[in-house]
């Protein structure tokens, strides 16, 4: 079993941003980060889980934990409105980063992933640690 910690960050909304993961997978701990010019926070945290799981074996169980409830909502609940209403939200416009949910989307059905919502700067070290990751990356 995987665990993943995944966080994104950015410098002003949209600016420089930076995401992050932290792989573990029983003793070893992986660290993984990138950064983008001109991005949205959104697109960090989404760009945090699409990296992590690119990095591990398809098909792994996998456990996932992010302080965004747009990344656990989106992947767990409104996607499944947007697939069915043609990538449109309830208000019938575009939703919103559609490349990177449709990536997600794709990696999430060739795992078998628990997505777990932690509270943002609070007790969890390894969000912390994240979360840290995340926005060095964005001062890149």
């Amino acid at each position: 079993m995987f665990k993943i910690y995944t966080d994104g960050s950015c410098i002003g909304n949209p600016g420089k941003g930076g995401w992050a993961a932290i792989i573990l997978d029983d003793e070893k701990k992986i660290e993984i980060k990138g950064s983008k010019k001109d991005t949205t926070n959104n697109q960090m945290e989404l760009l945090a889980p699409i990296e992590a799981l690119k990095k591990i074996p398809k098909g792994s169980k996998v456990q996932i934990f992010t302080d965004s409830k747009y990344v656990k909502s989106g992947i767990t609940e409104w996607i499944h409105n947007w697939k069915k209403n043609g990538w449109k939200t309830a208000n019938k416009k575009e939703v919103s980063n559609k490349e990177l949910w449709t990536e997600l989307d794709h990696l999430n059905n060739e795992f078998e992933i628990s997505w777990n919502w932690v509270k943002a700067h609070s007790t969890d070290q390894l969000n912390n640690e994240v979360d840290l990751l995340a926005r060095n990356a964005a001062n890149l």
